[in-house]
Parts: C-alpha cells; sequence; structure tokens
C-alpha cells in the first residue's frame, strides 16, 4: 500500500475578520483529525451545503480551516477498527464530516470507523459519489415512503426540486422501480432532462404551492418527495391523498412551513423527516446496498452526472449556491 505523503493537495475554506477565503492548497498529513481509518480519497461530490460550508454566513462550518465535502468514496490506507483492512473501498457520508471533521476535498481523509460504510458490490467509488448524500437522502425518503405502505400503482409521484441532486436521483429512482413520476422545478430548461431520467408530467413550482389562501387542494399526489420546504412543501400537504404521506428532507425554499391542522385531521396525510446525517449504521448500510441494487438509478454514469478535478471546484460551489447545477457534479481526487 502506498504511504500517505507528508503534504497533499485539498481545498480549505479559512474564516477571516472580512470573510472566508476558499481554494486549493498544500494540506499537511499531520492536519488530519483523528479517526481510527485513514482513507484515500477517489471521489467526493458537490452539494449544497459543501457551498455553504464556505460562506461567512452559511452557519454549516463549524471549525476553521476546514476541508469542506460531506462525502467521499475510496480506499482503506490505515486502520485499527476490526472488520475494516488496508485496501478495503468504503463510503463516509454525513456525521460532522465537512462541518465539524475534515471532508472530502482532500486527496486523503481520516474518520471513526463508525462513521464508514463498506463499498457494496456493483458501485465504483464514482458511481457511490455519483450517488453520495443527494442519492443516499433520495432512496432514504424513497425507503421510508414505501415503509408507510407506497408502491407502484398507487398514483402519481410528486418530487419537488427534481432538478437537483437529491430530487434528480429521486425521479430516477422512482422511475425505475415502475412509479407513476410528477417532477416538479423551478428552471423550465430542465423539463427534457428530467423527461430523460423518467418523469411523466413536469410542473412549474407554482403549480405544485397552489393558492395559498386555500387550507386544502384537489387530491392528487399517491406520495412525495420533497426536497424544498417552505411554501413548496405547504403547497404539497395540501394536495395528498387520504392517507398519503410526504418525505421531507430540504429547505432550499426556506426553514419556514406555513400550513393548518386540516390535511393531518381530515385527510390523514403524514409528514415525514428525512434525516441521511445521522442516520444510524444498520440502516445507513442496508440503503447503501439497495443503491447498488433494486434503488440504482438509470443513467448514473451519464445523465445524473458531470465529473470535475479539485481545480475546478470553486466555481462549482458557487454554481450550486446560485442554483445553476442540474444533476450530481463529482470530484475527482486520485
Amino acid at each position: 500500500m502506498t504511504q500517505i505523503p507528508d503534504t497533499f493537495p485539498a481545498f480549505v475554506a479559512e474564516r477571516h475578520d472580512d470573510g472566508v477565503t476558499r481554494g486549493v492548497r498544500p494540506f499537511s498529513r499531520s492536519d488530519l483529525p483523528d479517526g481510527d481509518v485513514t482513507i484515500r480519497v477517489a471521489y467526493s461530490s458537490v452539494n449544497y451545503k459543501d457551498g455553504l460550508a464556505t460562506l461567512a454566513k452559511g452557519r454549516v462550518a463549524r471549525i476553521s480551516p476546514l476541508v469542506p465535502g460531506v462525502d467521499l468514496a475510496g480506499t482503506v490506507m490505515e486502520t485499527t477498527a476490526p472488520g475494516l483492512a488496508e485496501g478495503d473501498e468504503v463510503i463516509v457520508h454525513g456525521h460532522d464530516l465537512g462541518v465539524a471533521h475534515h471532508g472530502g476535498y482532500a486527496s486523503y481523509a481520516r474518520v471513526p470507523a463508525g462513521w464508514v460504510v463498506p463499498l457494496p458490490a456493483g458501485l465504483t467509488p464514482r458511481q457511490a459519489m455519483a450517488l453520495g448524500t443527494a442519492g443516499f437522502t433520495a432512496a432514504l425518503s424513497i425507503v421510508t415512503l414505501e415503509q408507510r405502505g407506497l408502491a407502484p400503482g398507487h398514483g402519481p409521484v410528486l418530487v419537488t426540486g427534481a432538478s437537483g441532486g437529491v430530487g434528480s436521483t429521486a425521479v430516477a429512482m422512482l422511475a425505475g422501480r415502475g412509479y407513476e413520476v410528477v417532477a416538479s422545478t423551478g428552471k423550465a430548461d430542465a423539463a427534457a432532462y428530467l423527461r430523460e431520467l423518467g418523469a411523466g408530467e413536469i410542473l412549474g413550482r407554482e403549480e405544485v404551492m397552489g393558492d395559498e389562501g386555500r387550507p386544502l387542494a384537489a387530491e392528487r399526489w399517491a406520495g412525495a418527495v420533497d426536497c424544498v420546504g417552505g411554501a413548496t412543501l405547504s403547497g404539497v400537504l395540501k394536495a395528498l391523498r387520504y392517507g398519503a404521506a410526504v418525505a421531507a428532507s430540504g429547505n432550499t425554499g426556506g426553514p419556514s412551513l406555513s400550513t393548518t391542522v386540516f390535511p393531518f385531521i381530515l385527510r390523514a396525510v403524514a409528514l415525514l423527516g428525512v434525516d441521511s446525517v445521522s442516520c444510524p449504521p444498520a440502516p445507513r448500510r442496508e440503503v447503501w446496498e439497495r443503491l447498488a441494487g433494486d434503488l440504482r438509478p438509470a443513467g448514473l454514469d451519464d445523465h445524473i452526472t458531470h465529473e470535475i478535478t479539485l481545480d475546478e471546484l470553486d466555481t462549482a460551489l458557487t454554481a450550486i449556491l446560485d442554483g445553476q447545477i442540474t444533476g450530481r457534479t463529482v470530484v475527482r481526487l486520485d
């Protein structure tokens, strides 16, 4: 196994009195945090949270300097953890990675063993990061809805924020499972892309929000994956069919939710929270196994994924914060 060099490239964000500087610079092996597992990173990905971690008012980064990157895939270089060995291919995402613990935007990372998930058979490190935190969140949303009883054939399933990372993978996964998928997006030019992923109908954001003055709308959705929150989630709740549920994981539309009790007490609908950060190890591994199997979306290597290098990351982080990225962007480290 190759030895870990004394220094290696990393994308670092550092706070100063007048803001945050970010960019690629040499990072030291001695600066890696404590942990049981040292990983040579092959790929990471670009997430909205990663962009926030590089902003002075992003309210994400809890240490400075910080190597962002809330997910990574690579090969174990050193470990003292039982059940892991040098050469094992692994995935890490969530927990404090890229927030209070140096993350995936460096050639090497060191993490606690409890954060590590074995790379499932059938997925390469690049494919794992084409899914990444976003794909895991989408899959966890679908699993949560299916555990409550949703199944193909029950009716249309709405995905909001469908052109983003979570939304686009959710559209592809649901279509692959045989669901009737309706995709909602604020990007008119994303319609063709979403149809390629399997959406049968495309709606604008305003159509989902509906009439904000009405407590209920016509029953339409057999289920929903909401990646937006705010007024969009309020509109979804109003239009769920009797007994249906929405799995909510995002707040790009704002953290506040204005609703009434009527969807819950007159239609018995459910609002299901989806947390991919602190998901326990056992269900985390189970979801990744399904991502390598029945929940693996078609087009993972083509339609969904764009690849960049570490030197292109600054531009990509700005783009995702501005809502200019469609699908998933992976960052090649090796």
